[in-house]
């Protein structure tokens, strides 16, 4: 996990609130076996486009310094996180942390806006993610971006917000992009739902967390993480895919379903062969049970 570590000091005001804080579609003609070469294909391609890289391996616990150890990220997936929570948006408007849900997944970036490296790494990371996406936010998903400091005010918020707008490129898609503060309390509940530990360091006057972006269903369900500051497009979009329960995406996104699954000790999408075998298999058989009934109705007429 990193520490967030300023290049300006915080304003007087932002330091004296944070010293209270402690811590579908159809298959066309073609047969079995075009489906399988489809299939193949698909998977080969995606496969060899984006490899998967290992980060280095972090300090061991008892090694990192005391308030780092207090620091991280504990998945809770297939849990709900609290819709009731009482937030408010970029313009200052009091909002329900519910109003996002119901329609479509929600990407959920827990960063805080004054953070001078790593929370704007997120979001960087996030926006290049979605940039690369033939899905629109608004449209097949929603971004969420929730600032854990209470000393954080809707100004802030506005300004991301613009920012990030600007730097995703695509008209019409504003109302999918939703920037919000909030009091300690409300703050709380979402993160220890979220499974997100921070801690903040009095002595830099400035939060130590962890980075991640987390995918959830429309129902506020927790459905993915993805961890660091670099989202692979293909981990993304699959992401969304799985979490709206493919009312979202295409017939290439569910083929590629079929040849990756997630790995929550990763938090990425990996390449499972095995699954591609029986597949293989099946579409074998069937095929071979479709010739024989061909053969057999020829041979009677």
């Amino acid at each position: 996990m990193i520490e967030c570590r300023p290049d300006l000091p915080p304003s007087r005001e932002a330091s004296a609130d944070r010293r209270s804080l402690g811590v579908g579609g159809q298959v066309g003609r073609g047969g079995a076996g075009s489906v399988f070469a489809m299939m193949i294909a698909l998977c080969a391609a995606s496969a060899s486009a984006q490899p998967i890289s290992k980060e280095p391996a972090g300090l061991p616990a008892a090694e990192k310094p005391a308030i780092l150890r207090e620091v991280g990220i504990d998945q809770r997936l297939d849990e709900r996180v609290p819709l009731d929570l009482p937030f408010r948006d970029e313009t200052g408007r009091q909002v329900r942390l519910g109003e996002y849900f119901g329609a479509r997944p929600v990407v959920l970036a827990l960063v805080y806006y004054e953070c001078p490296m790593l929370c704007t790494q997120v979001l960087n990371g996030l926006v290049s993610a979605l940039s690369v996406l033939s899905l629109d936010a608004g449209r097949e998903f929603d971004v969420v971006a929730v600032s854990f400091d209470p000393a954080e005010g809707p100004g802030l918020a506005t300004a991301k917000k613009q920012s990030y707008l600007a730097r995703y490129g695509r008209p019409g898609t504003g109302a999918g992009w939703h920037f919000l503060t909030g009091e300690q309390a409300a703050i709380e509940r979402l993160t220890r739902a979220v499974g997100f530990r921070y801690v903040y360091d009095r002595t830099r006057d400035q939060f130590a967390h962890g980075a991640a972006i987390t995918i959830l269903t429309p129902s506020g369900v927790i459905s993915r993480y993805f961890y660091g500051i670099e989202y692979a497009p293909r981990d993304v979009r699959l992401g969304l895919v799985e979490a709206s329960a493919n009312r979202v995406g295409s017939l290439a996104d569910q083929i590629l379903l079929l040849c990756y699954h997630y790995d929550p000790s990763t938090g990425r999408y990996g390449f499972v062969a095995l699954t591609l075998v029986r597949i293989g298999g099946i579409l074998t058989v069937a095929a071979f049970g479709l010739f024989l009934w061909f053969e057999h109705s020829r041979t009677r007429s």
